[in-house]
């Protein structure tokens, strides 16, 4: 055992001395490590960009008091830059204990922070990572070495996670600020970097979202929050949501430039109607008139579009299935969404629940077209020309087509086998109606908010009316348009019906599995969550709150906070209605956040090839509750 204690440090030795070697052989223009900051030159050569702020970090020796900024694209975590640069050496079990003791009240040795400069924001702070429980002596401390010698005075106490921001109140003497209110702040936010050529369409203030009507090769500026779009080239929006409303998934899924900027629609309203070039960066974007040549190659581009098979639909199943008797190969007979709860199910994960639920099988909603005549009708809608070609009519015809489904009458022993089920198997309690069609939750697809979901759905009546909905929802028009644009046949598109317990959440959200704000950190998952039902979550009509959850160094980082003074409950006599918050408290407390991170690091098993998970959350006090999982589409280019 010591032989291979012995040769493992020496290998570990060997490893860190290429790395200094080559970070010594490396060209670089400056120290690894300073004691002063006294200009912005120097702060950029030592910090690391990330969209739109620049990282420094910083370490406090508590026994000299001196200060060290080092070189962040060197020495990725405090821990790096103590082992290399001043132990010189690896740590032992017993220092490498000690070193972490610094993340504790009491802290033997270091202040380990960071200062950042919130470009958006126009603003500078300094923080210490979420999960360290310094006290506010050590705040000021701090800000009292960083008044000596960083160039900024104007710098104020940024705290990352709820613990923290209890400090605020014993921190009133000196300057503070929240990531929530940064986040509210800043004037430029990318949520999907690239370049697009189009037509700038500027959408005035107080269009409604019914309306919206665009060319898929259009640019467009959005001035209200809106739950959805039609697919188009680019977006800016002058409204701040979050990387996981349904807007912003669309233009990662499309693979599409997507930013924020407040005044967008002033600062360009006079390049409205123009062919023009957008290009998203990390920090900051271009808007200007495209050249001929970029709109040939755009167009060009384009034509290549990419295509997506969806799983060939069964219809020879009748069965009203539990989604506990459901595996994923079930995608053919009951939809993706229904056949990935049956695979959860199945894996019986400890802390894991799925609300009970079965699913409807695909035959049925082909029988109910086929009843009234809705599939000639179908056919013929699809096949005429005005229908291929222009938007406007396409959308026109579709919401009579809906229409049509909605109000064909149900096969009577077909709903009493639903109601039946309903009763026997869920307790005759209120219930979700779900789509769950062959055409969403796809790797290279995930449909999300394409369809309809009727929440609490109470009698008989209102189950009927719910299937109809959910059926007819397959031709909603922002649904066609996506297909279209991944160029889904329309005759493969089936729709399935999932009916679950409905569950009255406390809290309810959005968990992806990845960093959307830093894809180099491969630990950290990114949660959404508001108050009650989730219904409101992804619509991006409000800023949810939102939390970076490390699993590797446990541990909640705060974004931002959710404001909202109503919450959509559960109305005792079906439905859905809107009743005060009741509570300032935060949605999501670091335990909350412990408890989802740990239930979504364990689905990654379940769906060991599906890349990020893109997962849909209930929780029902501390219980947590599972009702979506899918891929997380990030639109490569």
């Amino acid at each position: 055992m010591q032989h291979f204690a012995r040769a493992l440090s020496s290998a570990w030795l060997l490893v860190l001395f290429v790395a200094l070697f080559q970070a010594e052989a490396a060209p670089r223009r400056h120290a690894p490590y300073v004691s002063e900051i006294r200009d912005a030159a120097t702060f950029s050569a030592y910090a690391l960009p990330v969209e739109t702020d620049d990282v420094g970090k910083f370490l406090i020796d508590l026994k000299s008091g001196g200060i060290y900024y080092f070189d962040v694209n060197l020495y990725r975590l405090h821990q790096d830059f103590v082992i290399q640069v001043l132990f010189r050496r690896p740590m032992t079990d017993e220092e490498r204990t000690e070193y972490f003791r610094n993340y504790r009240e009491d802290k033997p040795h270091y202040i380990l922070g960071y200062v950042t400069h919130h470009r958006a924001a126009k603003r500078w702070t300094f923080s210490f990572w979420e999960s360290d429980r310094i006290r506010p002596a050590d705040v000021r401390r701090a800000r009292d070495t960083l008044l000596k010698t960083f160039f900024v005075q104007d710098i104020a106490f940024r705290p990352e996670s709820t613990r923290q921001e209890e400090l605020l109140a014993e921190l009133k003497d000196i300057p503070t600020v929240t990531s929530d209110t940064l986040y509210k702040q800043a004037d430029y936010r990318p949520f999907n970097t690239g370049a697009a050529t189009g037509r700038l369409r500027v959408v005035p203030p107080g269009t409604p979202y019914e309306s919206l009507l665009f060319d898929s090769e259009d640019i467009v500026i959005l001035q209200e929050s809106y739950p959805d779009l039609p697919p188009v080239a680019g977006v800016l929006s002058t409204q701040f949501s979050t990387p996981l409303s349904h807007v912003n998934l669309r233009a990662r899924a499309w693979g599409i430039p997507n930013a924020t900027l407040k005044d967008a629609a002033t600062r360009y309203a006079a390049l409205d109607g123009q062919v023009v070039r957008l290009d998203v960066r990390g920090n900051t974007h271009v808007l200007r008139p495209a050249t001929e040549k970029e709109l040939a190659t755009w167009k060009q581009a384009r034509e290549a579009a990419r295509t997506v098979l969806v799983p060939a639909a069964d219809l020879t199943a009748h069965e009203l299935r539990p989604l506990k008797r459901m595996r994923a190969r079930d995608t053919r007979l009951y939809g993706t969404k229904a056949a990935n709860l049956g695979e959860i199910i199945h894996a019986k994960l400890p802390g894991v629940h799925v609300p009970d639920g079965f699913g409807i099988p695909f035959a049925f909603y082909v029988e109910h077209l086929q009843r009234h005549g809705l599939h000639t009708e179908l056919e013929a809608m699809l096949a005429e020309p005005r229908f291929q070609q222009e938007a406007a009519f396409r959308k026109e015809r579709l919401e009579k087509f809906r229409a049509r489904i909605a109000g064909a009458p149900l096969d009577e022993a077909f709903l009493n086998q639903v109601e039946t089920q309903v009763r026997e198997q869920l307790g005759g309690k209120g219930v979700f109606v779900r789509s769950s069609t062959n055409a969403e939750d796809l790797k290279g697809f995930n449909g999300a908010g394409l369809y309809d979901t009727v929440p609490n759905v109470v009698g008989r009546e209102a189950l009927s009316a719910a299937i109809r909905q959910v059926w007819a929802s397959l031709w909603n028009f922002h649904a066609v348009e996506e297909r279209k644009r991944f160029g889904i046949e329309p005759r493969s598109v089936f729709s399935a019906v999932l009916v679950q317990v409905g569950i009255n959440a406390t809290a309810a959200g959005v968990l992806v599995t990845k960093n959307l704000y830093d894809p180099r950190d491969k630990h950290t998952f990114t949660i959404n969550a508001k108050r009650g039902l989730g219904l409101s979550v992804v619509s991006g009509v409000t800023v949810p709150e939102q939390v970076l959850y490390d699993i590797r160094y446990p541990g909640a980082r705060v974004l931002s906070r959710s404001d909202d003074a109503t919450m959509l409950v559960f109305d005792a006599q079906g439905g859905i209605k809107e009743v005060p918050t009741g509570s300032a408290a935060p949605v999501l407390a670091e335990a909350r956040a412990r408890d989802l991170s740990l239930a979504a690091a364990k689905l990654r098993k379940v769906f060991p090839d599906s890349g990020p998970l893109d997962i849909e959350w209930v929780l029902e006090g501390e219980k947590v509750w599972i009702v979506q999982s899918r891929p997380f589409i990030d639109g490569a280019r």
